[in-house]
């Protein structure tokens, strides 16, 4: 299915067969591709550049597509690896964590750091963590054969 470039987002870069490698959801998925594009949300004279997933519900491009600026798609990678860091050892915590420090991490951006923590404010916290190790256990191999590609890709780049 061809993605549209026709709508504010003026893709650039696609994958149009996205549908195809959508992890557990591939097959049985309404994200039917990716871009990389010019962002919707420009201003003439200024260009940013968004990563876009494209979502068609059969009928019609859904208004679930989701635009991120591309430094906030590799901010979720980050989120993500850091996540992925933390819960290879959490296991020696009785929670999954520790309650006394919530911060997984800091990770050092633009002159600041970006806090990851467990969020110490959700009242299920002690059920939703342990579901959420579970899944990422679950999703393993998946995540894991993405991670050793951007790995790859990186190392090629001089990462």
């Amino acid at each position: 299915m061809k993605i549209p470039t026709s709508l504010k987002h003026k893709p650039v870069i696609v994958s149009e067969n996205y549908e195809n490698v959508d992890g557990r959801y591939a097959g049985e998925t309404d994200a039917k591709g990716l871009s990389l594009g010019l962002a919707q949300w420009n201003d003439r004279g200024k260009v940013d550049i968004s990563a876009k997933v494209w979502r068609y519900t059969g009928e019609k491009w859904s208004r679930q597509s989701e635009e991120l600026p591309l430094h906030r798609v590799l901010d979720l990678a980050i989120l993500v690896t850091s996540s992925m860091a933390h819960f290879r050892e959490a296991y020696r915590y009785e929670d999954l964590y520790d309650p006394e420090n919530p911060v997984i991490d800091r990770v050092g951006l633009q002159g600041d750091a970006m806090t990851v923590a467990v969020a110490t404010d959700n009242d299920k916290i002690k059920e939703d963590i342990k579901l959420f190790s579970q899944a990422l256990s679950d999703d393993s191999e998946l995540i894991g054969e993405r991670l050793r590609t951007l790995s790859r890709i990186l190392k090629e780049m001089g990462y």
